[in-house]
């Protein structure tokens, strides 16, 4: 969503808030700004509408003054994507830039109007300008008018507030939307997240739930929701400037499709005892024996990634498991079995409707098991305990790395859970941790199948509709695929479970509809052939993702075959996720369009 920066300090802050702002691009934007207190104490904007580049052009014409600034990149949610509209705001003598949701604002809109103050904009936003600035009317400080505002204040929210004639002071908030503090050497930062103060601080202290701080060039004071001074802790951050390059690559997403062999292999380092070649995961908050069921939530791909752990402890470790999107299971709100085990899987741990769904189930009783990319994030603070991927940085809207790295946490959990559960032998259990264990090598062979991938995209990239299929475990790759299809090429795609085809789509099939298979000869295979047999006599033109085994009885069935690795049935998910993205991302190259910021998206999606 929408990217926050600030800094007070003794340089120009102007470029050092663009250059944040660079860094913030990959959470999806439609327009941003800057506002600095200029030497005069006054303060001084600069916004535009559209990409970054539209705010540099704006600011070589009215360059900005001042070592004390704010900046923003907007995702549109209240009001068009204009430049009135764009971030920061400004309300007499305060401006203000905000990430997140004010639920509240038309009644508070109308009180302020009732004042007499009049708004210029369509967003939500302004009116906390405006209900900070009616505080200084009343003589308060600027501390004391930011912390009545917040009082009043519903939703989610990260703020950043400057004030006119006090350069060197800035303040911000949080409340269901993250914000970061960053330390420097007479300055201090603020940030939506740790990449962007990556090259200004490692020293980061993320605020919790409800907290505000006051920052000055020289101090930092944070205070919680009631207003009591708190002491948070200063965390090294692991992100640096190099770790968020392109590195040669043309787009995020093309150098994050290809870590995804190194962040399968770091995962797994992190999950497995060297020695023993073991799975070894942290004690659990319960006994994994004795559960009686598991209830899996998240969105987008990581709910497909919790459809695949859903195969996995259940067919492995004999555990029932309820799923649902997170959207939809906060509202559901299922009953809950006594001393049970939710399973949250977020890449950011911001995700807004699975942090409700968390706070749900823990308020049901059930213990929290996070997996996340990002441990310290509000997730990671309100879990019971949180099994950490190793991806790194993902830049790009579309997820791709961090989505293997999901798989390869609910693998290494799915096996705990049969060793303790019983329900797997030892013998058993060694031959499927070395299936995991080889996937890195067998990942990075999937890079020289490219041209055949490629061949697949021109196929791919003249049609309006594609259906994807798969069967078992493969299903929510399926799934995967589509969506990757849909976010970055906007070509419309569906997947079903290819049983499913004769109940229905199987209508939808002609010489127009690409039919994309995820068909390993180990899973449901002679299912899967018939079922891609069926559609070929109506004329559907085949593509298929298979093994050697499949590709030899596929031959006379698909128009185009990518022969990927022999891998065990129970890795396969995570092998089969690589190449349907890197279908998407070929297909998006050849459609032309943004690949790392597709239009109406946003990375962390930290509002409902």
């Amino acid at each position: 969503m929408c990217g926050i920066c600030g800094v007070v300090g003794h340089r120009p802050a102007t470029p050092i808030v663009f250059e944040a702002l660079r860094r913030l691009e990959y959470r999806g934007y439609d327009s941003a700004g800057i506002a600095t207190i200029a030497p005069d104490g006054q303060i001084t904007r600069c916004r535009a509408a559209g990409k970054l580049d539209n705010l540099a052009a704006a600011l070589k014409a009215h360059p900005l003054q001042g070592t004390t600034g704010i900046g923003h990149t907007r995702w549109a949610t209240h009001g068009a994507p204009t430049t009135n509209n764009a971030h920061p705001h400004q309300a007499g003598r305060v401006a203000i830039v905000h990430n997140g949701i004010i639920e509240n604002f038309a009644e508070l809109k109308k009180i302020l109007e009732g004042q007499g103050r009049q708004f210029v904009t369509e967003t939500d936003s302004e009116i906390v300008a405006h209900l900070v600035d009616s505080y200084l009317d009343q003589n308060m400080t600027p501390q004391q008018a930011a912390a009545a505002a917040l009082k009043h204040l519903e939703g989610a929210y990260a703020l950043a507030m400057i004030f006119e004639d006090h350069d060197g002071l800035m303040i911000g908030a949080r409340h269901g939307a993250p914000l970061a503090i960053g330390y420097g050497e007479g300055e201090m930062f603020l940030g939506s997240d740790s990449l962007a103060l990556a090259p200004l601080s490692r020293r980061i202290t993320y605020l919790e739930d409800g907290d505000w701080c006051v920052l000055t060039p020289q101090s930092v004071e944070i205070f919680d929701r009631t207003d009591r001074k708190v002491e948070r802790p200063i965390q090294i951050a692991a992100q640096t400037q190099s770790q968020i390059g392109k590195d040669g690559y043309r787009h995020f997403m093309e150098k994050e499709l290809h870590e995804h062999p190194v962040a399968i292999g770091q995962t797994l380092q992190r999950v497995t005892d060297p020695v023993t070649r073991r799975i070894t995961l942290p004690d659990f908050p319960f006994n994994a024996a004795e559960l009686p069921r598991a209830t899996i939530s998240a969105c987008g791909s990581a709910y497909y990634a919790g459809l695949v752990g859903r195969y996995w402890l259940e067919s492995l470790a004999r555990l029932p498991v309820d799923i649902d999107v997170a959207s939809e299971m906060r509202y559901r709100a299922p009953p809950q079995p006594d001393q049970g085990m939710a399973l949250l899987i977020s890449q950011s741990g911001e995700t807004a409707d699975t942090l409700g769904v968390l706070r749900f189930l823990k308020e049901a009783g059930q213990k929290i098991v996070s997996v996340l990319n990002v441990e310290h994030s509000t997730m990671g603070r309100e879990s019971d305990l949180v099994l950490g991927m190793v991806a790194g940085p993902e830049i790009s809207v579309a997820s791709t790395k961090a989505f293997t790295a999901q798989l390869t946490v609910l693998a290494a959990l799915a096996l705990t859970f049969a060793r303790e559960r019983g329900t797997l032998d030892t013998a058993a259990e060694q031959e499927l941790t070395a299936a995991l264990l080889d996937l890195p090598s067998r990942a990075a062979e999937i890079f020289s199948h490219l041209e055949g991938i490629r061949d697949m995209a021109r196929v791919v990239a003249q049609a309006r509709d594609v259906l994807y299929l798969g069967r078992g475990s493969c299903m929510p790759i399926a799934q995967e695929g589509a969506l990757k299809l849909k976010e970055i090429s906007y070509i419309h795609a569906e997947a079903y479970a290819a049983g499913e085809l004769k109940h229905g789509p199987i209508s939808l099939i002609d010489q127009t509809v690409p039919v994309v298979a995820i068909a390993p000869s180990t899973i449901l295979f002679d299912k899967m052939l018939s079922n891609l047999q069926e559609a070929k006599a109506r004329g559907g033109r085949i593509l298929a993702f298979t093994d050697a085994a499949g590709a030899e009885k596929l031959k006379d069935v698909a128009e185009q075959i990518v022969v990927l690795p022999d891998v065990d049935a129970f890795v396969a998910p995570i092998l089969y996720a690589i190449p349907v993205q890197i279908l998407a991302y070929e297909v998006a190259l050849l459609k032309g369009t943004d690949v790392d910021q597709p239009r109406n998206l946003a990375k962390s999606v930290t509002v409902e």
